[in-house]
């Protein structure tokens, strides 16, 4: 039913955006894994050296990388609804895969706090993501952002990973 529904929703009351209280959660350490694909044509393939594509603004995937942490860092800015929380530890991994022409971004975030992590995660792949295109655009216009996901996630409610 749709009362059913949007009781579900967490950050909604009636038709209104809300945000949720965790004045009265216990903290815990929280982790969560986010992962996204930019696909990228065979020019700036050509481009990459050492496991590193040179661009007319940089060296991408060290710029994306910066891109993907202040991402994390500045998610509650970005989302509404979303608690400001203290980010531990941030990291950004990248899969290298020519032969699909995939670049797999993965962003893994840490807190102790008293909600998830998960929307930091999923920011800092998003931005990291945006980062390799912006920066490969000048030599490709063909490059597609795909597949953003929670790949794991640890020390809420409902812990799962999917890896």
């Amino acid at each position: 039913s749709r009362e059913m529904k949007t009781n579900l929703m967490t950050h909604v009351k009636g038709a209104l955006p809300t945000m949720v209280d965790v004045g009265n959660k216990v903290a815990t350490d929280r982790r969560a894994v986010a992962r996204c694909v930019v696909h990228l044509p065979r020019a700036v393939w050509q481009a990459l050296d050492n496991k590193e594509i040179d661009s007319p603004k940089g060296p991408v995937l060290a710029t994306a990388v910066v891109a993907g942490v202040m991402g994390a860092k500045n998610t509650a800015s970005l989302i509404p609804m979303c608690h400001p929380v203290g980010l531990e530890d941030c990291s950004l991994t990248f899969d290298v895969d020519r032969g699909d022409g995939q670049l797999g971004i993965e962003c893994a975030a840490r807190t102790h706090g008293k909600t998830g992590i998960e929307m930091e995660a999923l920011a800092g792949a998003s931005a990291a993501a945006l980062c390799v295109y912006d920066m490969c655009k000048a030599i490709s216009s063909d490059i597609r952002i795909t597949d953003l996901h929670l790949v794991a996630k640890f020390g809420g409610k409902r812990d799962f990973d999917n890896r």
